[in-house]
Parts: structure tokens; C-alpha cells; sequence
């Protein structure tokens, strides 16, 4: 009864709606195109309307057979046009109008409307195509949704990526931009930074600073959730870590703007050496990679990383790290299962032998070698 009231709610709307669009297109056809779109965006908008106005009309038609059998006979005729060219379905139909609306430019003031925090498609997307990382995926996804799930933080949200290049830590990163965002990382809400991209010259760390700070405060001053990615953290300089301190530090409140909603990725390999050691440890031993708990192996990195002889362990030092997410080194057929996900995606067909002979290329294992030493990180490029 609560879907079909939804339905019918959606229904109304967009009934009004193709209503709207029916009789701005007649005044608009009388008066020529509006002054404020060009010829080009006139004769799209007018195709934005005709859609939604179609689709009002069978959701309209679609409900009424559902609810009162009438017209069922039209929904079934009808059910090979649009819907059977399109498979038209209630999300696809929101999606359409917000994307409708939100085309003329700004939907409201600051970045929020478009935060969409979609854990459980996440939890699916992590589930289907994050591979050999059981501990990566629990301790993200108990990280981010306990964060949602409080009404004021204490804090901002603050985690650590660690492990070998090419086993998921940017895929996860990206993913987290996707599903908490409507525009991922094209998102306002969102900024990335790489440090040898963004902070090079030892010189400038000081404008650097600023910038950063900057940077974050207009950020956060216009979506309260924000996502900020430190790609290779461990090459960021001890002046921009300090810098973050406030940030991510339990006051939040910094010139008037409050942090505490924001959330915070450190992209590292530093503690790779030691993650490795661990699940090769666990191998030799005949036990599987799955057995590993975090339990075991935090203590043991935590100690790696606050032993490390330089300083860009001050956040870890100051306990401003709430997660530390440790990475896995990948097998052979991880790296497969890479190879498979990277042909899905062009919608490709393949084959178990082509599978390996991707797998090859990159694997190439020297020895007795267990683990690739560049994870899964070019697959998609040795794919025709």
C-alpha cells in the first residue's frame, strides 16, 4: 500500500507536470523561442518536456490498471512503446525529473541536495568488485554508515588507506565519491588532491597552506558533507599535515564553519611492507587470507607506522586517524577477476584463456612470487 501511495504521489506530480510542459511549449511555439535560450537549448528543452510529459501519461495509465483494472488493456499496449524501448521504472523516473530540474542550473543554494549517501548500493558495488579485501570493505562500510548514522559527529571522519599500489585504494575512494555524491567526483562537495601534483616545490609550502586551507573552508562553507582525498599522503609535507589539524581535530569549529560533518581520506602506501608480511605469513601457514582479522594485523601496522623515522605520522601521533584501512596484496586470480570486471565494462566477451592472458601481462611474478606487485592498476589498459 506504501509503494502504490508513493506511486501514486510520483503520478500526480508528474501528471502536473506534463500538464506545465504541454502548455509552456504552446506559449512558447506562439512567441517564439525565450529570450533567455539560445535556438540550440530552446529545441532540447522542449525534449526534456515531451519526455516527461510521455512518461507522466503511462505511470498515470500504469497506476490506474494497478489500482482500479481499468485501461489495463492501453498499459499493455502501451508496454511496447515507451516502457518496452526504454524500461522505464520509478527510479529511472525521479532521476530523470531531478536531472530535468537541476539542468537549468543551481537546485538549491549550496552542494547538499546533491548528497545522496547510498550505502547500500556501496555496500553492492564493493561486494560485486572490490576483491581480496574482506577487511577494507567491513571497516569501510562500518565507518561511513556509523558516521551518517549520527546527527552532529564529534568530529570529522577521518581514515587512513594503506597497502601496495594496485590493490584498491583510489577504486574505493571513487566509489565512496559515487555513492555519497550525485556527481561523484565532479561533485562540489568533493575535492582531490594529489600531493606530488598539487604541493611539488618544498618552497611554496607555505602558499600551499593557505591554498589548502582555503580550499577546505569554501568547501565545507558550501556542503557540510564534504569528501576530501589525500592521494600518496605519505608524500605530503609536515607543514600541510599540521595545517589539517583543526580540521579533523575534535573542536570542528574553525572560523565560524563547522567541520565536523566532513569526511577525510589519507591514500598511502606506507605500511605495505608489513600488510604483506601478514598475508604471507597467514599463506605459508595454510591458513586463508580471509582469516586475517583486524584485530591482529591494526596492532602490527599501527606500530609500523608510528615507528617510521619521519614526521608523516602526525596525525596517527595526535590520534586523529579514527580508521586505519589496510589493503591486502592481490593473487593471480584477483587479479582475474579484475580482468573479468574490466570486460563487463565495455561490455566485451571473453573468454577463461583471455582472462589469464591479461592476468600474465600484469602478474609476471618473478620466482615463487605470490603477490602482483601492481595489484590490478593497469588491467583496464591492456584491454582492446
Amino acid at each position: 500500500m506504501g509503494r502504490r501511495t508513493g506511486l501514486l504521489c510520483v503520478c500526480f506530480a508528474l501528471q502536473l507536470m506534463g500538464a506545465q510542459a504541454q502548455a509552456s511549449k504552446d506559449r512558447e511555439e506562439e512567441a517564439g523561442s525565450a529570450d533567455f535560450l539560445s535556438r540550440q537549448q530552446y529545441e532540447h528543452l522542449q525534449k526534456q518536456l515531451g519526455a516527461v510529459r510521455d512518461v507522466s501519461h503511462r505511470y498515470w495509465h500504469s497506476l490506474a490498471c494497478q489500482l482500479w483494472q481499468e485501461g489495463c488493456e492501453e498499459e499493455e499496449e502501451g508496454s511496447r512503446g515507451i516502457l518496452g524501448q526504454h524500461d522505464w521504472k520509478l527510479p529511472m523516473v525521479t532521476e530523470l525529473v531531478s536531472t530535468w530540474y537541476c539542468g537549468f542550473g543551481r537546485c538549491c543554494p549550496t552542494g547538499d541536495c546533491r548528497v545522496v549517501n547510498n550505502i547500500t548500493g556501496l555496500e553492492l558495488v564493493l561486494s560485486k568488485r572490490l576483491h581480496g579485501q574482506h577487511l577494507a570493505k567491513k571497516i569501510v562500510l562500518k565507518a561511513i554508515r556509523g558516521f551518517l548514522e549520527k546527527r552532529q559527529p564529534e568530529k570529522a571522519l577521518t581514515l587512513s588507506f594503506h597497502g601496495w599500489s594496485g590493490t584498491g585504494k583510489n577504486f574505493v575512494a571513487r566509489l565512496m565519491a559515487e555513492h555519497l555524491y550525485r556527481d561523484g567526483l565532479k561533485s562540489d562537495c568533493v575535492k582531490n588532491f594529489i600531493s606530488v601534483l598539487h604541493f611539488p616545490h618544498l618552497n611554496y609550502m607555505d602558499l600551499y597552506k593557505v591554498e589548502l586551507t582555503k580550499q577546505i573552508t569554501e568547501t565545507v562553507g558550501l556542503c557540510e558533507q564534504s569528501l576530501f582525498i589525500f592521494d600518496e599522503a605519505e608524500k605530503l609535507h609536515p607543514v600541510l599535515l599540521k595545517a589539517l589539524e583543526p580540521y579533523v581535530g575534535h573542536n570542528g569549529n574553525t572560523d565560524e564553519v563547522d567541520y565536523r560533518q566532513s569526511i577525510f581520506l589519507f591514500l598511502s602506501n606506507t605500511g605495505g611492507n608489513i600488510i604483506n608480511k601478514v598475508a604471507l605469513d597467514f599463506w605459508q601457514a595454510g591458513q586463508a587470507r580471509e582469516e586475517i582479522t583486524m584485530e591482529y594485523l591494526e596492532q602490527l601496522l599501527r606500530r609500523d607506522l608510528l615507528d617510521a623515522p619521519d614526521t608523516h605520522n602526525f596525525l596517527l601521533q595526535k590520534n586523529l586517524i579514527d580508521f586505519l584501512v589496510p589493503f591486502l596484496p592481490l593473487e593471480y586470480h584477483h587479479v582475474k577477476l579484475c580482468a573479468r570486471d574490466a570486460f563487463l565494462a565495455r561490455d566485451l566477451q571473453f573468454t577463461e584463456e583471455m582472462l589469464d592472458e591479461v592476468a600474465r601481462t600484469i602478474f609476471a611474478p618473478k620466482g615463487n612470487k605470490l603477490f602482483s606487485a601492481q595489484g590490478c592498476k593497469s588491467v583496464s589498459q591492456r584491454i582492446n
